[in-house]
């Protein structure tokens, strides 16, 4: 029986050109002016050496703006890189130049399954201030309190066996009890690795014949009794 519901953002519950053509772009366009107003912050200052340490050489600032905005173009999984994002669509989302985007459907049942008593989490590459930041600045208002926890790149990979059997212990359900939700099969596959309850949310492709995970297009079609709910 289902008792937690673990979701992923980009393409599940939010637009993927919602994070490509807005989150990335405006992340890309303001990390110089960012952390050169911000250089002396604290944790600026950690994240640049988080940053060094990633590389294995000590960059000087624009050496380190040059390599963040690599990382931006090639999409990588970076966490310093992560944090960062968070940051500075931080400042986006107070200066109202964003604002969080998430399926209609999404959050339907999200707050449904929240009244109906389940535990709700977010497991993403973006880092857990940026998952806050989304989710308290949507179209709607504030939906953070609907969750009860929130998972990065800091407990693991998502595409990594072990990331999700460290989400099993700190949630401290048995895995079988928890259901992971994703667009990303590699992703579902690490998570049934652990013991996990999958859904493959395809919304904009075609259903795959030969999956392992149950495929749906949108929230409305997630069925939890088929997982035992009563």
């Amino acid at each position: 029986m289902i008792k937690a519901i673990i979701t992923d953002i980009e393409g599940t519950t939010s637009s993927l050109s919602f994070v490509k053509e807005c989150l990335f772009p405006y992340a890309r366009a303001h990390v110089g002016e960012f952390l050169q107003e911000n250089v002396t912050n604290e944790t600026v200052q950690q994240l640049l050496a988080d940053l060094n340490s990633e590389v294995g050489k000590e960059l000087d600032l624009e050496q380190a703006i040059t390599q963040l905005i690599q990382w931006i173009d090639e999409d990588k999984k970076i966490t310093p890189l992560k944090s960062l994002q968070g940051l500075i669509w931080e400042s986006g989302y107070k200066r109202g130049e964003l604002t969080g985007h998430l399926y209609a459907d999404a959050i339907r049942n999200l707050q449904m399954w929240k009244a109906e008593g389940f535990d709700l989490y977010v497991y993403s590459s973006g880092s857990v201030y940026a998952q806050k930041l989304l989710f308290a600045h949507t179209e709607v208002g504030d939906l953070t309190p609907l969750f009860s926890g929130y998972f990065d790149t800091h407990i693991g990979g998502k595409q990594e066996c072990n990331s999700y059997e460290n989400i099993v212990a700190h949630i401290g359900l048995p895995a079988e009890q928890l259901l992971f939700l994703s667009d990303i099969e590699a992703e579902l596959d690490a998570a049934q690795a652990a013991g996990l309850q999958t859904i493959w949310l395809i919304r904009d492709d075609a259903l795959q014949t030969d999956a392992t995970h149950w495929q749906v297009p949108d929230f409305d079609s997630i069925e939890l009794e088929r997982f035992g709910y009563e």
